[in-house]
């Protein structure tokens, strides 16, 4: 639940609507929603975020039809839609 410091915004990850504090990350964000993974390997394995500072590129995603965004460097906006390669691994 948001504090008066931090409101919620909500916003959308593989058509599914969620809440998260202002100020949050994407790959926080995926966390909240239950996701498994943010892409798939080419041996057909999910992948998700291993560093959580933007070396890896593990954590790439889909932000607003942007492809390969950084999902741990990113801060979640209201009304953002955010896709997934593993959206079937949850």
């Amino acid at each position: 639940m948001a504090s008066v410091h931090n409101p919620s915004i909500r916003l959308t990850i593989d058509d599914r609507s969620i809440d998260v504090e202002a100020g949050t990350t994407v790959a926080a964000a995926l966390v909240v929603a239950g996701m498994r993974g943010t892409r798939i390997s080419v041996s057909g394995q999910a992948r998700e975020a291993l560093c959580g500072m933007g070396v890896c590129q593990e954590c790439r995603v889909t932000i607003d039809g942007r492809a390969h965004v950084l999902a741990c460097q990113t801060l979640c906006r209201d009304g953002q839609v955010v896709h997934t390669q593993s959206a079937g691994t949850r």
